[in-house]
């Protein structure tokens, strides 16, 4: 139990993305993802079967994750995963990782320890993002793989194509190299959504792995085949937690502060609350500002996705102003929470 304490410390820091969006990954890979500094991030993943009658009962697979940012883009995390893949035994992993975003690119490396298979593990990732669509890859290594004393390796890769701010769909496929004998390659497919106004995402998936950790996902659960010749459906839910939201416990409310173009003549003022843009669309003539005002107990940016200089971080309580001198139409985003958006007219 201590190992559980002491993982549940937990998982890494970011290029900017704070709480974790499983529009950015599929059901049975990671990606990239690190959180921010003080963001703790839960997901619960759940998965079941229906036994056939005269006995028909539900055979459940959850495993949950619970993780923190630390800074420098590296951070700690767990799994627990109450039907392993060694016997169905309860399984916990403790990993870290480290991202970097070049570009469209990120790159990751994840050492792990597999505590109840006593297997020293790991991942290397990458992601590729274009516009809706998100390419991701995996090479993973297992010092004793499944329980036996006997190094492996598996590759994985997997797709998310977004079909809007809300809903994406996705698929994944991952294979040991050099199977054995009865051995199938793990899959998942399934529907992602953001729920509209929160941070929390939601899937709706099915696949042919039980527990979720580095080797639970390269390969199809064995255990799964046999009592069952359908796959798992289940779902996930993603619950960020921003640590900055109590400061005001013991700090109180934060000064405001003003960053931008502080003196410029403002025609409008969008508020930042509850993790979206109250206000979508604004109307400004030329030569005017619009300021910003974050709500939120965690930082946003007022990104746009043009040329357009935007704003650095905007703390809680903070704001940030920004004149429009050129007519056109100006669509913008917040980077840390990029389900966040909203557009500026200017006449």
């Amino acid at each position: 139990m201590k190992y559980v304490w002491l993982a549940s410390l937990a998982l890494v820091a970011a290029a900017p993305l704070g709480a974790q969006s499983l529009l950015d990954r599929s059901p049975n890979m990671d990606g990239t993802w690190v959180p921010d500094a003080g963001v703790v991030q839960f997901n619960f993943l759940h998965r079941f079967y229906v036994t056939p009658r005269p006995n028909s009962g539900v055979i459940n697979y959850p495993t949950f994750t619970l993780a923190t940012g630390l800074p420098a883009h590296v951070g700690l995390g767990m799994r627990y995963a109450t039907k392993g893949t060694a016997n169905e035994a309860n399984e916990t992993e403790i990993y870290a990782r480290w991202r970097r975003q070049i570009g469209p690119w990120a790159i990751s490396a994840t050492p792990a320890y597999n505590i109840t298979l006593q297997s020293a593990d790991g991942e290397v990732g990458i992601d590729w993002t274009r516009g809706a669509l998100t390419l991701l890859g995996a090479v993973r290594g297992m010092s004793q793989a499944f329980g036996q004393d006997r190094a492996r390796a598996a590759a994985a890769g997997g797709a998310v194509v977004r079909l809007n701010n809300y809903v994406a769909i996705t698929g994944d496929f991952a294979s040991m190299l050099g199977t054995d004998p009865g051995e199938d390659p793990a899959w998942s497919a399934g529907l992602l959504f953001v729920i509209p106004g929160s941070p929390h995402t939601f899937s709706l998936h099915a696949s042919n792995v039980g527990g979720n950790t580095i080797q639970g996902s390269s390969r199809a659960d064995p255990l799964v085949k046999l009592n069952t010749s359908k796959p798992l459906y289940g779902f996930e839910f993603t619950i960020p937690i921003h640590l900055k939201r109590f400061g005001p416990w013991f700090h109180g409310k934060p000064r405001p502060s003003a960053v931008g173009d502080v003196s410029a003549p403002v025609a409008a003022t969008v508020r930042l609350a509850a993790y979206k843009f109250a206000t979508d669309t604004v109307t400004i003539a030329a030569g005017q500002a619009i300021r910003w005002v974050n709500d939120d107990p965690v930082e946003h940016t007022v990104t746009f996705d043009g040329a357009e200089p935007g704003s650095p971080l905007i703390p809680a309580n903070g704001s940030f102003a920004h004149r429009f001198d050129r007519a056109g139409r100006y669509a913008y985003h917040c980077t840390p929470h990029p389900f966040m958006k909203g557009v500026v007219i200017v006449k």
